[in-house]
């Protein structure tokens, strides 16, 4: 019989550092592949769209497209757009789950302990609501690209904690397509919160147009991707 595997690709938005109004939350996505679910079709139209763009072998940044900032600096709004849009109906097309873990810094007193002891928690906490569901898989496989030490000491820690057989890889966000996409539903999930509070930056209302646009056309459908609870 084979053996069934949860990949699991991780990324972050923010960091352990001090509290900032503008950013107040710590995010964590993880997004949930079932490898007996093939995607290689997916992934082959995506790489051939983004030859024919110019961006061939390109890991997608969704946060500095949005803001104009590192590779995207001199890129034109379209291109930008065609980029993001790239990233975000491959996403919608395929069949994964996430879940985001999110931590709000300002009950953290800016000190790396409480960060590191809020976010564990908070992450065991979301995993144990469907452990029915990670518990069903012979293997599950971490993919992070150690970005920052503390929380691959979370993720190591918590994993082993709670299940018997988890491997955990280091990769590159250019190898991986689902990488990237945890970095797209990270911004996005930011980019939720902000809207509603009405607190978009500048770049982001003229990305999306306005709150309710973005929650509208983009976040509602990227949403029903978020992993379900079954009591």
């Amino acid at each position: 019989m084979q053996e069934k595997i949860l990949s699991i690709f991780i990324d972050e938005s923010g960091d352990f550092g001090k509290y900032d109004s503008k950013n107040p939350y710590y995010y964590v996505s993880l997004v949930l592949h079932n490898q007996a679910v093939n995607i290689t079709e997916n992934i082959k139209t995506l790489e051939e769209h983004l030859r024919n763009i110019g961006y061939s072998n390109h890991a997608i940044h969704t946060g500095p497209i949005i803001r104009r900032e590192q590779f995207y600096k001199n890129e034109l709004m379209e291109n930008r757009k065609t980029l993001f849009n790239s990233l975000y109906h491959f996403t919608r097309k395929l069949d994964i789950n996430y879940l985001i873990v999110k931590i709000d810094k300002k009950e953290c007193e800016d000190n790396v302990f409480a960060y590191t002891a809020k976010l564990a928690k908070q992450l065991s906490n979301e995993l144990k609501l469907y452990f029915d569901f990670f518990n069903s898989f012979d293997l599950i496989i971490n993919y992070y690209d150690n970005g920052q030490g503390e929380l691959t000491k979370i993720i190591t820690t918590v994993f082993s904690t709670l299940f018997d057989k988890v491997e955990f890889r280091k990769v590159k966000p250019s190898d991986y397509k689902l990488f990237q996409v945890a970095d797209l539903i990270c911004t996005l999930e930011l980019t939720k919160d902000k809207a509603d509070k009405n607190a978009m930056s500048k770049s982001e209302l003229e990305f999306f147009h306005s709150a309710k646009d973005f929650k509208k056309n983009i976040y509602k459908h990227i949403e029903k991707k978020k992993i379900k609870y079954k009591k």
